[in-house]
């Protein structure tokens, strides 16, 4: 900028000559530079007044539209911002094959204390001891008049209990919000579920993970946010899987045994469409465990997955099957059956006298105890153990269970020859149901192993073979006569081909010492249609005793038997299965003339 001198030289010199004053150049130039001065200044002025007024707009602007937006979004309460990692509390449903609940969340609140901010600590725990019956009021009232800053009273509340606590009107007692498991149908598949608890809690939030059951073995996957809600596909059908336990139900009540278990799976894929074990509980209030005695004795435990047990002549149609596989013998070949079939200090001898033999299919018939063990002196020892191997009898069955690792096989230490022989007919080794389970499976698809599984698995990958086609359909023409007219005739259910196999073992004593003589575990493994066979059903029954035809009665064939009967009289309809009549049977229509 160009600086105006006051007292420029040309004009003195001019105002002299002309006699003017010189000062009053000086001072008409310094009134210029001031009023120039004085118009920046104000331009400066105005400029930032300019911005700042609108600044000021901007920000009543922004503010505006923000309490636009709130005022036309839904109200919520606010959350509270923790240090870590946050608590995950939404859980996937878990769902049955056809897509009907059986377990899901429910919003829910907790309730607890801030006893520093009670007004009268004496009415409030009087107050809550009438609401909540199992609390203690003297113990709360110490809490409440104590040192202690924080106290929970109740995980969670309903919503009545929660107006019941609104009134007390304590401005100490407090809510949180809390994401509950709820299984609407109660006890129905309590083992196969198992259950859920709190893990992690904080006032604003609680973690829900799974302590048991597919709640307990996918809980990564219920609990993945990854998952964005998709539900867990279990195979089992909830309207067969209340039918199966209603008539266990009855039919352990009947039998007065002490406990049961049945398993319907389908042969070809291996899922469980339904698994009981009773007696059972309920998830939503799920006891505690045992901390002494014998654990089988707990409604917790899952005869199913956990229960070992020797499983008798249940095995036999195993030794014939591999026979046949081998071809040593046919179902026409005579086996000698005299007895007692002697082994060292062993006798081995049948339930009745069935005569110097009997056919392969007539040892199966009539469950002879020395024509099996005769067939598995041809097989071999190490044979044998090949076999019930590729059955699946030697590991826990790879079920989808947190339980399944406990329910391992017992192996005699010397697979010797009278091992052999006595597991030929189901002694000597045990398993538990689903084992048996999955092996009949093998038989009735035609001789392919099967992995079981609680999953939905509509196109499973076919397993190994480990017996023919031609083989495993003469072993379920065996299991049909047993039906038909062996030692289990009360499992015919008229218009359902039923073929299986009877199993009555003794039960052994707790600590080790042989077996009862009043005690059994008595079992019917059963494939259904016979013809064309796409179930397996396994019933056992633990220590069943019932008093018919003036004698106290164990054995599979009066107390199994029937139960499995009904079982699937009742199901097979809700499997899609349309009445049939046997083929053994003459049906025909007749036209008669006027």
């Amino acid at each position: 900028m160009t600086r105006t001198p006051l007292r420029p030289l040309a004009r003195i010199l001019k105002a002299r000559e002309k006699g003017e004053n010189p000062d009053a150049i000086e001072a008409e130039n310094r009134r210029k530079r001031h009023e120039e001065m004085a118009d920046k200044q104000r331009q400066r002025a105005e400029g930032r007044l300019l911005v700042l007024g609108l600044a000021f707009f901007l920000a009543f602007g922004a503010i505006g539209m923000r309490m636009g937006t709130l005022a036309s979004s839904v109200p919520e309460e606010p959350r509270a911002s923790a240090v870590g990692n946050p608590i995950i509390g939404q859980r996937s449903d878990i769902v049955d094959r056809n897509g009907r609940i059986l377990a899901t969340n429910l919003a829910t609140h907790s309730l607890y204390a801030h006893p520093q901010d009670m007004i009268n600590p004496v009415h409030a725990a009087t107050e809550l001891v009438k609401i909540f019956p199992e609390l203690d009021a003297d113990e709360l009232l110490t809490d409440f008049t104590g040192s202690r800053k924080f106290l929970w009273i109740r995980r969670q509340i309903s919503p009545e209990q929660m107006q019941a606590v609104h009134d007390i009107g304590s401005p100490g007692l407090l809510f949180g919000p809390r994401e509950m498991r709820l299984y609407p149908n109660g006890p129905i598949a309590a083992h196969i579920l198992g259950g859920a608890s709190y893990g992690r809690e904080g006032v604003a939030s609680a973690e829900v993970i799974g302590v048991a059951g597919v709640e307990r073995q996918f809980d990564a996957y219920l609990r993945d946010p990854a998952n964005e809600g998709a539900p867990l596909e279990l195979s089992i059908d909830l309207t067969v899987q209340a039918a199966a336990e209603q008539v266990l139900a009855g039919g352990m009540t009947i039998m007065n045994a002490k406990g049961a278990t049945s398993i319907l799976m389908d042969a070809h894929t291996g899922e469980i469409i339904s698994m009981v074990s009773l007696p059972d509980f309920d998830p939503n209030n799920r006891p505690r465990v045992l901390l002494e005695g014998d654990q089988s004795d707990s409604p917790l435990f899952n005869r199913a997955v956990q229960g070992v047990y020797e499983l008798g002549s249940t095995f036999k149609i195993f030794a014939v099957a591999q026979a046949m596989e081998l071809g040593l013998i046919n179902p026409n070949t005579m086996i000698d059956t005299q007895g007692p079939l002697t082994w060292g200090r062993f006798r081995i001898r049948d339930f009745h006298d069935y005569g110097p033999e009997l056919s392969a299919t007539d040892v199966i018939v009539e469950s002879s105890n020395i024509g099996t063990a005769r067939i598995a002196m041809q097989i071999g020892a190490e044979r044998q153990r090949d076999f019930l191997g590729a059955l699946g009898f030697f590991q826990p069955t790879p079920v989808e269970m947190i339980e399944a690792p406990t329910g391992k096989p017992l192996l005699p230490p010397n697979w010797s020859e009278i091992s052999a022989m006595t597991i030929s007919y189901g002694h000597g080794l045990s398993a538990s149901p689903l084992h048996l389970a999955a092996a009949y499976a093998t038989i009735a698809n035609g001789g392919t192993q099967v992995t079981p599984t609680l999953l939905r698995t509509p196109n499973p990958a076919p397993g190994p073979r480990v017996m023919s086609e031609a083989v495993a359909r003469r072993s379920v023409q065996m299991l049909r006569q047993v039906v038909s007219r062996g030692t289990a005739s009360f499992g015919d259910v008229q218009g359902y081909l039923v073929g299986g196999k009877t199993g009555t073992a003794d039960k052994p004593r707790e600590n080790g010492g042989g077996y009862y003589d009043d005690k059994v575990i008595a079992t019917f493994a059963s494939v259904f249609p016979a013809n064309d066979p796409e179930y397996v059903l396994i019933v056992t029954l633990d220590e069943p005793e019932i008093h018919t035809l003036g004698e106290d009665r164990r054995t599979a064939g009066w107390t199994a038997v029937p139960v499995a009967a009904e079982m699937i009289r009742r199901v097979a309809p809700l499997l899609g299965l349309r009445p049939q009549m046997d083929s053994a049977q003459s049906v025909g229509v007749t036209l008669t003339s006027n």
